[in-house]
């Protein structure tokens, strides 16, 4: 397991109330779907194209652990083009709010 995965694997009980799939696109480092419309969060590595996200964010790895440790600041990130965000804004910050 990466150090993302477990981040993300961590986070997973946080966003019960997230109701919505989440895509991160790390680059060259891959991509995580989380699924947290049920009652319990799933995350995958690569997308398919069945998951129908809500919301994409692309960030690198090292932003994304930074982000989830609070060494980035997500206004500051998204401000300075660390993190893009597509889709549904409402959903991206419930995120930041979950496993900020």
């Amino acid at each position: 397991m990466s150090d993302v995965e477990d981040r993300l694997r961590e986070s997973l009980p946080k966003l019960t109330r997230l109701g919505a799939v989440v895509r991160f696109d790390l680059g060259g480092d891959g991509v995580w779907v989380v699924d947290a419309r049920g009652t319990s969060p799933s995350l995958t590595e690569g997308d398919d194209g069945d998951s129908d996200p809500a919301c994409t964010v692309k960030i690198t790895a090292d932003n994304l652990i930074k982000l989830m440790d609070g060494r980035l600041d997500p206004m500051l990130g998204y401000t300075l083009g660390k993190i893009k965000v597509a889709g549904s804004m409402g959903v991206a910050m419930k995120l930041v709010g979950a496993i900020g």
